[in-house]
């Protein structure tokens, strides 16, 4: 891909605040005019920061930062035309919702007319134009987070940053939100750079995931990938549920190793990020790929679990088991399969198409 399609490109970026410890390590990140790229991470890890540096409320102390091909490092934040939204909603109390939207534009030095034009329309998109003359403390949260969310598109830039934009809301809002997020992006095609640490919130709403650590990105890859095909064991930990299973490689055959586990049973994996025979790995495998009681396949292998807690969830049931001495393994039995044979205390058999079982480094 050229060099101009990036809409926003990070180069060896790194920041510091004591001239010591490095929050941000080595960051290089490219992202595509129009995509939904989400930092997604753990607090600390460094993600909030690097929108800070991209806004420019931040400085970087060493690499550079570049936005449709040109370096921005030395560019004020007010004149990059990226538009912002906080989670604490920034919005004027002594502004009404009208003169909230109108001030970004007045700034840019748009007629009056032409604000009028401009605000109307960014709240008609949020659906919040009955709510134009009306202040910030007449307002709900979530009409607060439209608001805001309106402010940052009204002068139509083509970059939208968010900072955890959804934290203070409650969960069904929340989740309302996310897909209304979701369909304005698509709608306007905007580049939106979103932050946040909360999994769910990342996989429903980007095209692309930065997954941070410790100031690194550990991957970056569609929601699908990160959740299928995490690369190292922080990310399969880190996104979505997972069970893990300690051993040793006894052999390897292509790219499929078969692992002594803690009790001495032997399944086979896809080696990941692991390569030679008496390594360590650990095994991870998703609850939603486990089968109790299988018939058996050629791709599959058994090993014996035994039932320590069953947690009826509506549309699945939750079985904690105990399996090769781990005694948080963890299976989801979807509602319609859930036999009544199924008892607290006994053992079974379970399996796994060995390439959803995953070798990393531990």
């Amino acid at each position: 891909m050229s060099n101009k399609d990036y809409h926003v490109r990070f180069k060896n970026v790194q920041k510091s605040y004591d001239g010591k410890t490095l929050v941000v390590k080595d960051l290089n990140l490219d992202i595509e005019k129009g995509k939904f790229v989400t930092m997604l991470g753990p607090s600390g890890s460094g993600k909030t920061t690097c929108l800070m540096m991209l806004a420019g409320f931040e400085s970087t102390t060493h690499g550079e930062i570049v936005l449709n091909g040109k370096p921005i490092n030395k560019i004020p934040p007010h004149k990059r035309g990226i538009g912002m939204v906080f989670q604490n909603y920034a919005l004027f109390p002594h502004m009404s919702v009208a003169q909230n939207l109108a001030f970004p534009l007045e700034v840019r030095k748009f007629g009056k007319a032409e604000v009028e034009e401009m605000v109307k329309s960014a709240l008609d998109m949020v659906q919040m134009g009955a709510f134009i003359d009306r202040y910030p403390g007449q307002l709900s949260g979530g009409q607060k987070q439209r608001i805001a969310l309106s402010r940052a598109l009204v002068f139509k830039p083509e970059l939208v940053l968010m900072d955890e934009p959804l934290g203070a809301l409650d969960k069904q809002l929340r989740e309302q939100m996310q897909y209304e997020i979701k369909h304005i992006h698509e709608q306007l095609g905007v580049s939106v750079v979103y932050v946040t640490h909360d999994q769910a919130e990342a996989l429903t709403m980007s095209d692309q995931i930065a997954v941070f650590n410790d100031g690194i990105i550990q991957q970056l890859a569609s929601p699908a990938d990160l959740y299928e095909r995490p690369e190292n064991s922080f990310i399969a930990q880190f996104i979505g549920e997972n069970n893990q299973l300690e051993g040793v490689i006894e052999k390897t055959n292509k790219n499929i190793a078969q692992v002594k586990l803690k009790n001495g049973e032997k399944v086979s994996a896809l080696m990941v990020d692991v390569k030679d025979k008496g390594e360590k790995t650990l095994l991870s495998i998703r609850p939603e790929r486990v089968v109790i009681n299988p018939k058996a396949s050629k791709n599959s292998q058994a090993l014996e679990g035994k039932v320590l807690e069953l947690i009826y969830l509506g549309d699945h049931i939750r079985c904690r088991m105990m399996v090769a001495q781990n005694d948080q393994f963890i299976v989801k039995v979807p509602n319609s399969s859930f036999h009544a044979q199924l008892k607290e205390g006994e053992s079974v058999k379970l399996s796994w198409d060995k390439n959803d079982c995953r070798a990393l480094k531990p």
